[in-house]
């Protein structure tokens, strides 16, 4: 008979949070494959887990599990944990996951921690979608394209951000998506947890010179769109010239999406409206 994989949530900071069905599946597995195995080391140390560790980070997901598949294939039950938190969620996960699948092997969930669901659960964000990116581009022209493309999103956006990069995220969010709601999560689990909610012009103004520290959830909330719904194109402009920070650019293409009308049209009609000629 086949082995079974298991992909098992581990604490994202907090060891209490370690479920009783954790610990007994990384105690029973042949082989725990962890992103870390100096880290899981740890944790397995912590709950008298002697299982033998293999490492899988992102750099050898594809050499690795295919390895960990003829395993599998071969009766072998193994875990697949993370740093912290869910495995796959912006972990490496994802590529193994899918080759035990195409190989009809099964595949079993051991839920536990997450900061998604953690930061989510404390937002009030009413019941219904939201858009969850996890990690921005690292180059900053990258990270500004993809916040362009959200400009228009109806769903709170849900991203994950190290501290070291958590400055020039939120400069370059503010900068794009103008300001708007944000829950900021920091640490969650941790002695140190910090959420609270704000906006993007204060955190901009707030963080600035300060070291942060920990991994951030940030749920950046959709854009406040007041303008009544029948009206030209030039008041629509106008409005947003008046009470909008998104710069010209970012307002001609919203326009252009919510009205459904060639960007090149309302661009001219923008300079003209912003003094650019």
């Amino acid at each position: 008979m086949p082995g079974t994989l298991y992909i098992v949530a581990t604490p994202i900071g907090n060891l209490e949070d370690m479920t009783h069905r954790a610990v007994r599946t990384l105690q029973e597995v042949d082989l725990i494959a962890a992103e870390d195995t100096r880290h899981t080391k740890k944790l397995l140390n912590h709950f008298g887990i002697s299982t033998p560790l293999v490492s899988y980070y992102r750099e050898k997901e594809a050499s690795r599990s295919a390895a960990l598949v003829e395993q599998i294939i071969d009766g072998k039950d193994i875990a697949l944990v993370s740093d912290a938190g869910t495995p796959g969620i912006s972990d490496p996960g994802s590529i193994l996951v899918n080759k035990v699948r195409e190989a009809g092997l099964p595949i079993v969930p051991i839920p536990g921690p997450s900061a998604l669901s953690a930061a989510l659960s404390c937002s009030g964000l009413e019941p219904g979608s939201f858009l969850f990116i996890g990690f921005s581009p690292q180059k900053t022209s990258a990270r500004r394209k993809l916040f362009q493309s959200l400009i228009s999103s109806q769903y709170p956006i849900v991203f994950y951000e190290s501290p070291h990069r958590i400055h020039r995220f939120i400069h370059d969010a503010h900068a794009v998506l103008g300001d708007r709601k944000v829950l900021w999560a920091r640490e969650m689990s941790k002695r140190y947890e910090e959420i609270k909610e704000t906006s993007l012009k204060l955190l901009a103004e707030t963080i600035s010179n300060e070291k942060i520290r920990g991994e951030l959830v940030l749920i950046i909330h959709q854009g406040q769109d007041e303008r009544p719904e029948k009206e030209s194109l030039e008041e629509i402009l106008i409005w947003y010239r008046d009470n909008s920070d998104l710069s010209m650019k970012d307002v001609c293409k919203k326009v252009a999406a919510d009205m459904g009308i060639g960007r090149s049209d309302i661009y001219q009609q923008a300079l003209v409206l912003w003094n650019k000629i």
